[in-house]
C-alpha cells in the first residue's frame, strides 16, 4: 500500500508527487508511464532501497522504512540487471545471494535447484551467466528475486529489450506467480502489455498519478471515432469518394487513409457509438467492409492521451 508518497532529489526535482496505490494479493497490477515518469523510484521505495520524502509505503503490514521485515516479503527484478557474476554458473549466483540472506548452504542449493527448474534454467543451471541470452538473464533474475519466497514481486522493465517470444515467455512466469497468490507490480514502458495481462493499472506521468483504475476503463478512455477501414467495391477498382462521404455525412467524414492504399480509409465519427450505423450505411451504397479498426489500439490511445495532457 503505498500513501502519499513523495520523493525529492537535489536541485529540487521531485521524481514522486503525491503517489498512492494498492496491490491485493494474487493481483497482476501495471505500473505504466513513459520514460522518467518515476516508475523506479517508486519500486526502490517499496522495496526499502530509497525512502520517501513524504508519504508512507507498508508492505503486509510492515512499514518499509523496517527493512529487515520487508526485505524478506519482496522479491524485486529490476530494470538492466547488471548484479550477476558472469564468470561462475547461474547455480553459484543463486548459492552467493542465498548465503547473503542467511541460508545454510545445504538450503540454499535446494532452494537453488528449485527456482531454477522453475523459471526453466534448470539445464543451464552449470553454464556461466556470461553465455546466458538476455532473456536467459532475465529468468535468472526472477529466480533471486523468488529465493525467499516473497509474497510481493516488484518489476521494472522486464521484457524491454527481449523479442516478442521472450517477453511473452517472462510474462507467462510472472503471470504464474500471481495466480499463485504473490502481489505483482510490473512496470513498463510498453503499453502493449497491459491489455490481457494485468488486472489493474497506474499509470505515471512527471511523478504524478494520471490514471488508476481497471484495465477495461483505461481502454475506455482510449475509445476515439477514428477508424481505419477497408472497403471494396463490386466491380470497381476503387470505392466512389464521393459516394463514400455522401453515405456517412450524416455522421462523420470519410476520407483517403494513404496514398498507394486505395482501398484504405480514415473513417471519423463524431459519436464512436455511432459506428454500426454508419458501416451499415457503407454497405448499403454497396461496398465491403473487409475490415474495421482504431487508428491506434484504444489502450495505445489512452496512453497517448493522458501522457499528452497537461497535469
Amino acid at each position: 500500500m503505498v500513501l502519499g508518497v513523495s520523493r525529492d532529489f537535489s536541485g529540487g526535482r521531485r521524481a514522486l508527487d503525491d503517489v498512492s496505490l494498492t496491490v491485493a494479493p494474487g493481483e497482476l497490477h501495471a505500473l505504466l508511464g513513459p520514460n522518467g515518469a518515476g516508475k523506479t523510484t517508486l519500486l526502490r521505495i517499496m522495496s526499502g532501497l530509497t525512502t520517501p520524502s513524504s508519504g508512507r509505503v507498508q508492505v503486509l503490514g510492515h512499514d518499509t522504512s523496517a527493512f529487515r521485515e520487508v526485505r524478506r516479503e519482496v522479491g524485486l527484478v529490476p530494470a538492466g540487471d547488471r548484479t550477476f557474476y558472469l564468470r561462475i554458473s547461474g547455480l553459484e549466483n543463486l548459492l552467493f545471494f542465498g548465503r547473503l540472506q542467511g541460508l545454510r548452504r545445504r538450503a540454499a542449493v535446494e532452494r537453488a535447484h528449485e527456482l531454477l527448474e522453475r523459471v526453466g534454467l534448470a539445464a543451464a543451471a552449470g553454464t556461466r551467466v556470461g553465455e546466458y541470452s538476455t532473456g536467459m538473464q532475465k529468468r535468472l533474475s526472477i529466480a533471486r528475486a523468488l529465493f525467499p519466497g516473497p509474497r510481493v514481486l516488484l518489476v521494472d522493465e522486464a521484457t524491454h529489450d527481449l523479442d516478442p517470444s521472450g517477453a511473452s515467455e517472462i510474462r507467462d512466469l510472472v503471470g504464474e506467480l500471481a495466480a499463485g497468490g504473490a502481489a505483482v507490480l510490473w512496470a513498463t514502458q510498453r503499453v502493449e502489455e497491459v491489455q490481457g495481462f494485468a488486472q489493474r493499472v497506474t499509470l505515471l506521468q512527471g511523478g504524478r498519478v494520471r490514471f488508476a483504475g481497471s484495465v477495461a476503463e483505461l481502454v475506455s478512455r482510449g475509445s476515439t471515432g477514428r477508424f481505419l477501414v477497408r472497403l471494396r467495391a463490386p466491380g470497381e477498382r476503387v470505392p466512389s469518394p464521393t459516394r463514400l462521404a455522401a453515405a456517412v455525412a450524416g455522421f462523420g467524414t470519410i476520407t483517403s487513409a494513404a496514398e498507394g492504399s486505395s482501398d484504405d480509409f480514415l473513417l471519423v465519427l463524431r459519436d464512436p457509438a455511432q459506428l454500426g450505423a454508419a458501416l451499415a450505411r457503407l454497405l448499403a451504397v454497396p461496398v465491403d467492409v473487409v475490415s474495421c479498426r482504431h487508428e491506434l489500439p484504444a489502450v495505445e490511445q489512452a496512453f497517448l492521451t493522458l501522457t499528452r495532457e497537461q497535469p
